[in-house]
């Protein structure tokens, strides 16, 4: 069993390094850095954005 479980785990490809191409269409860009917020990240976004559907991508 203990081979099939370390089997599993390298089947999986390691997709953290590899950069991809994202075509994303929209109304408004912002680009901002990330600020730190007890044991996360925070970005503000301008009040009129309330209620709106956004996207983050990390570059």
């Amino acid at each position: 069993m203990a081979m099939d479980n370390e089997k599993e785990e390298k089947a999986e490809p390691d997709y953290t390094r590899r950069k991809v191409k994202f075509e994303v269409y929209g109304e408004e860009m912002i680009e901002k850095v990330v600020n730190s917020s007890g044991n996360s990240g925070r970005v503000y976004l301008p009040p009129e954005w309330i209620g709106t559907k956004v996207k983050v991508i990390k570059c």
